[in-house]
């Protein structure tokens, strides 16, 4: 756009730009005004002596007076979000236990004590839960339903990381209700969203600037993950891997603290802090030999396909319920119904292996007592059927589990996938380690099937979430045995570029992508390193001559609709450039233009480019300099112009490069 004044023609101040030039500039009548008296106080301003603002000051200025930079306040808000997210996690799993005794455990129909569950109560216990869960969503907290963290990253990627704190409440019981009445879901994604959600108003009650509320989120995050599985190392690069894509030291410091101190207070208040999955009997003594990698690679390779598989299923259910006519409520409803219907279904046609005591279905709930009973050597011992039997009857589980937690969550239920992809590995690998037992052409001995079950779980967690190493370290966290360690990061990382070559999102994007957000496999940084200037299409260069009359300025940018000159010499070699900004503080005297020349407005300070200069360096050069375009130039001693490179372009091109990994 151009304006005309005075018989001159420049371009318009864009909306920002004239922001900041009203805001720093004083015109002449203000330089004759006399200095205006402070203002009064006001209410707002009151309102930074309160306690909230000197609690907000506090962190800052302790880090300050120790000689570290500001930032570093992080670090005790970390620790503060650690505690709090610890303490909150005893409090979610107390809650998921009581919904257990309420519905599992109660007279007259507690298991294991001469009674038997009635068959009508499995399924009156998911529909009731199921229809707890639905009003305990509508009416309080619509995020609270599903997995919990597409959630997560909505918020961190379109709210600029704020939830509103009676998630965290809303979650827990709505969570607590579903598992507990049987629902099939673990616990990793409710409590990744309560602490995000812990983290996320910490930010918000200390006014926070929005890249470290983002920072506080996965510090909450960060801190359930370790307390929930005991897990703090895994905690720590799951918000990396997954949720924050970011490992630089500012943004991995606080996530450690957070981690460390939820562990921590877990421990302390609690006494029921061992691995989840205790290794005994022959796992405890298994040794892998190079002759079963064949094996390994065929587990890994599997997994990847079972994990695309349950992706695209559960994305299925989800999308068909959204499309349903039913009240909200209800939703969860039909799936609990379903999901009860093949209970009994199980209880009644299918094999005891499918079942638990030959009380619950095996996928029931969160599954871990299955789980425990597929690394055990007893289970493939002492089972009555022949081998392929009861390799048919466990990988029979690999499909009603991934039926029970599409029903459960795909209809609205809340709930994590993270305990029904261990589930899914357990299976699929504890009947993969029965087949090759049973046909073994390289004559092996002492194969262990709990040692498959125990990869299984990695390859399974590792293909859902797009996550190697965080799968990887949760299993050697949550089972505290290192032997199969070798095995366990040849199959996550085979079942992890199997399930992106099938499917480019995990579990989580998948769900985010179809709220219209896009979300790259790779951090900013890391794409922006692998674009080189050469690979962007430039715009032409608007050049001058430093004698050239500043009047000549206004043409070119009344002919080219641009705001930003390159200065060269006769030979097009590069001396400066000429902004929007240098042009606007000309115009405030514009009776003086035309006796100026481009070389007085010309700044030798703003940095050039080159081809083979990566986009990571080119975005610093912009933020430093705060320029709007950067001289494309050839040659180190006498470079030589040879186009523009704008930040349109520039995004244009990244966003491009998004997506295509």
């Amino acid at each position: 756009m151009i304006i005309r004044s005075a018989g001159f023609a420049y371009p318009a101040l864009p909306a920002n730009g004239s922001a900041r030039y009203a805001g720093d500039c004083i015109t002449a009548s203000q330089e004759n005004q006399p200095a205006a008296d402070p203002p009064a106080p006001t209410a707002s301003t009151s309102k930074d002596t309160g306690p909230a603002a000197v609690l907000r000051r506090s962190p800052r200025r302790l880090v300050e007076l120790v000689g570290f930079e500001s930032n570093w306040y992080l670090v005790i808000l970390a620790a503060g979000i650690g505690i709090v997210t610890g303490s909150g996690a005893i409090g979610f799993m107390w809650l998921l236990h009581q919904a257990e005794r309420l519905f599992l455990n109660w007279p007259p129909f507690a298991h294991g004590e001469g009674h038997h569950i009635p068959w009508w109560l499995l399924i009156a216990g998911p529909t009731v839960g199921a229809l707890i869960c639905g009003l305990i969503v509508y009416f309080g907290a619509p995020e609270a339903k599903g997995h919990g963290v597409p959630e997560v990253m909505v918020a961190l990627y379109r709210n600029k990381g704020r939830i509103r704190p009676q998630v965290a409440l809303f979650k827990s019981l709505a969570s607590a209700f579903t598992i507990g009445s049987g629902g099939s879901a673990g616990a990793e994604g409710p409590i990744v969203q309560i602490g995000s959600a812990i983290g996320s108003n910490v930010g918000r009650l200390l006014k926070v600037s929005p890249e470290h509320t983002g920072t506080l989120l996965g510090c909450g995050a960060a801190a359930g993950i370790a307390s929930v599985f005991n897990a703090p190392i895994a905690g720590i690069f799951f918000v990396l891997e997954i949720l924050l894509r970011d490992f630089s030291l500012k943004t991995f410091t606080p996530i450690v603290i957070a981690s460390v101190f939820s562990a921590a207070t877990t421990q302390a208040l609690s006494s029921d802090y061992d691995a989840i999955f205790k290794i005994s009997g022959d796992l405890q003594h298994y040794q892998f030999t190079i002759f079963e990698v064949p094996y390994y690679v065929g587990l890994g390779l599997l997994c990847g396909a079972i994990a695309v598989s349950f992706t695209r299923i559960l994305d299925w259910f989800e999308t068909v319920y959204e499309r349903v006519r039913i009240h909200p409520v209800l939703k969860p409803v039909t799936g609990a119904v379903l999901l009860g219907l093949c209970s009994v279904a199980i209880l009644k046609l299918g094999p005891s292996v499918l079942t638990v005591d030959g009380e619950l279905p095996a996928f029931y709930g969160n599954g871990y007592p299955f789980i425990t009973s597929c690394l055990q050597a007893e289970m493939y011992e002492s089972h009555e059927a022949g081998a392929l039997m009861l390799a048919l009857g466990i990988g029979l589980l690999v499909v009603m589990k991934s039926l029970a937690t599409c029903l459960t969550l795909g209809s609205g239920g809340s709930g994590g996938i993270f305990a029904p992809s261990l589930f899914l590995g357990a299976t699929a690998g504890g009947a993969f380690g029965i087949f090759v037992n049973y046909i073994d052409p390289f004559g092996i001995e002492h194969m262990s099937p709990g040692a498959y079950a125990l990869v299984g779980m990695a390859a399974v967690v590792a293909g859902t979430t797009h996550a190697p190493l965080t799968a990887i370290l949760i299993l050697f966290e949550i089972t505290g045995d290192y032997k199969v360690i070798l095995p366990i990061m040849l199959a996550a990382v085979l079942s992890t570029i199997v399930a992106q070559l099938l499917l480019p999102d995990s579990i989580y994007t998948i769900k985010v992508r179809r709220k219209g957000i896009r979300v790259g496999q790779l951090s900013d940084l890391t794409v922006l390193r692998r674009i080189s200037v050469d690979r962007v299409p430039l715009a032409p260069p608007i050049t001058v001559l430093p004698s050239d009359p500043a009047q000549e300025l206004i043409r070119l940018a009344e002919m080219h609709d641009a705001v930003d000159f390159i200065v060269v010499d006769e030979q097009q070699h590069y001396l400066g450039m000429v902004t929007a900004d240098d042009l606007r503080t000309a115009l405030l005297q514009i009776e003086a233009l035309p006796l100026l020349v481009v070389e007085e407005l010309m700044r030798t300070d703003l940095p050039t480019t080159t081809p083979d200069e990566t986009l990571d360096i080119v975005m610093d050069k912009f933020s430093e300099h705060d320029a709007a375009s950067v001289a494309v130039v050839k040659g180190t001693t006498q470079p030589v112009v040879i186009g523009r490179l704008t930040r349109s372009r520039m995004m244009r091109q990244y966003h491009h490069a998004l997506d295509q990994t």
